[in-house]
């Protein structure tokens, strides 16, 4: 029988400038995720909405729970397989479409991970580990969009 696992976070718009939502310009996009017993999140909308460039927006938040999901998987898979990652890094990019209408969808995200492994023998089985990940991950399996991963493997 397959598990279930709940996630509860608490999202408060701190926009009210004074009149609420009374005109489209009346009002900042700004909004804090709160998790319990975790420092919180202090979000706005995507500059070209409006938002605050000081803050992350939803498209990169969803940018961040890709690659970090995948890279999670990534190093379970390798430590089961005794590789051994001594350096990760990813660099992902996702491309929005806004449609007419203003709304929009993403049409994919390309996680970049660079990775680093303890030796030249384990590159093979390095690289290949990332397309086991990618079928393991909760999140791109979730994604109704392609999401590649292009990665790059060396030894230290």
């Amino acid at each position: 029988m397959a598990k279930t696992h709940r996630y509860k976070l608490q999202l408060e718009w701190t926009g009210n400038t004074g009149t609420g939502t009374s005109d489209y310009r009346a009002y900042t996009r700004d909004h804090v995720l709160h998790g319990i017993g975790k420092p919180n999140l202090f979000l706005s909308s995507d500059p070209a909405f409006r938002g605050d460039p000081a803050r992350y927006n939803p498209e990169e938040m969803l940018l961040g729970a890709l690659s970090s999901c995948h890279m999670l998987w990534y190093l379970h898979l390798c430590a089961d397989a005794g590789v051994v990652v001594i350096e990760y890094k990813d660099n992902p990019e996702g491309v929005m479409i806004e449609t007419a209408d203003g709304g929009g969808r993403f049409s994919e995200v390309v996680l970049h991970p660079e990775v680093v492994v303890k030796s030249a023998e384990m590159i093979e089985t390095a690289r290949s580990l990332h397309a086991h990940a990618h079928t393991k991950c909760f999140i791109a399996n979730s994604c109704n969009f392609p999401v590649r991963c292009e990665n790059q493997c060396t030894a230290s």
